[in-house]
């Protein structure tokens, strides 16, 4: 699963994005796309690994792609912003990165520090890149359901599902909101359109606001996170003694990139299940609603095939009883057959045979 960064210039977000992954900015590529895969932060991981001591310890992984700001000032500018989202289109989420903080050091943009204009201006470049390829479509679609084929009737529903897309986004409303069920979004989905994504909204703030609630939140996001991301970078670097003084020090109790990994892994519609032993310890990246039988195919197409039963045990129960004996003995863990749907965090054990 991927997310992509986008924001003004001088917004932070390639700070954000070395917050985030850890891999240094290098100006001489500040026009350039970056993406790295980043761990996804789970206190279960942790917990588990003081229990069994494993040789292993495997997190949930998602990617972030740092895509380069272009100044929506212009026509030009806002032309170079659309053909960047070619890259957008590709990944399954978007983050929204804007500034709200003043500071010498740093370019206005716009001449302005308005992270809820900046906010609004970005989202409407979406719609009108979404609105671009759905004209173009509409107007081929047009043509093809007049002449005779076997995919007519396909073509004038899809026909009748782009009209409408057309007709919401023209007045300023998400690809999203005009999708009435599963069989549209997969073919919107197809598209790669950007108010299809989830979005989420981060802004910008300075050293004074980090721990206060965001100025305000994003109509169109999923989720409106507030952060700084020079602090975030900061916080990346030191070691993990240092970090929770660091953290006492300016009221916070976490650091928000771990919140906005999560935020982002969640909004996809992820979950992890988890397998323990001294072996590994590790989270299993699934869809929410997926049954036992298939999340067993995770871990190996045997297991999916000879599956018999699930043995499983909630996380929260496992924690309460202090290990899997005493889970057991406080008759916390349940066989579950094939359909059972898994929970995040479900401690599983898979019996099979092959």
């Amino acid at each position: 699963m991927k997310f992509a960064l986008i924001g003004p210039p001088q917004s932070g977000k390639s700070t954000l994005f070395s917050a985030i992954t850890g891999h240094a900015v290098d100006p001489s590529h500040a026009m350039s796309e970056q993406i790295a895969s980043v761990s996804v932060p789970d206190d279960r991981l942790d917990f588990l690994s003081e229990i069994y001591k494993p040789k292993k310890y495997t997190p949930a992984h998602i990617e972030f792609l740092d895509i380069p700001g272009a100044s929506l000032a212009d026509a030009h500018g806002q032309a170079e912003f659309r053909k960047r989202m070619t890259s957008a289109r590709k990944c399954d989420g978007l983050v929204m990165v804007v500034r709200a903080f003043e500071s010498d050091s740093v370019l206005e943009y716009r001449n302005r520090v308005d992270a809820k204009a900046d906010l609004d201006e970005l989202f409407t470049e979406l719609l009108f890149a979404d609105l671009e390829q759905v004209i173009a479509r509409v107007e081929k679609l047009e043509k093809s359901s007049q002449k005779p084929s076997k995919t007519r009737d396909q073509e004038l529903r899809e026909l009748a599902m782009m009209t409408r897309v057309r007709e919401a986004l023209e007045n300023e409303a998400p690809v999203s909101s005009a999708i009435q069920n599963e069989d549209e979004r997969r073919i919107a989905g197809s598209f790669g359109f950007l108010t299809l994504k989830p979005v989420i909204a981060v802004i910008n703030v300075g050293e004074d606001k980090v721990a206060a609630d965001p100025p305000f939140v994003h109509s169109h996001a999923l989720a409106t996170i507030a952060l700084s991301a020079e602090i975030e970078a900061e916080i990346a670097q030191l070691e993990a003694a240092d970090r929770k003084t660091f953290l006492e020090d300016l009221g916070l109790t976490a650091a928000a990139r771990t919140r906005l990994i999560r935020t982002a892994y969640n909004a996809v519609g992820l979950m992890s299940f988890l397998t323990a032993g001294e072996d590994e310890v590790r989270a299993w990246t699934i869809r929410n609603g997926t049954e036992a039988v298939e999340a067993a195919g995770k871990i190996h197409s045997d297991i999916q095939r000879g599956f018999i039963r699930a043995e499983v045990v909630a996380y929260e129960d496992f924690k309460k009883a202090g290990d899997m004996r005493a889970a057991k003995n406080a008759n916390a863990v349940r066989l579950e057959p094939k359909h059972y749907i898994v929970q995040d965090g479900d401690i599983i054990n898979f019996r099979f045979n092959v």
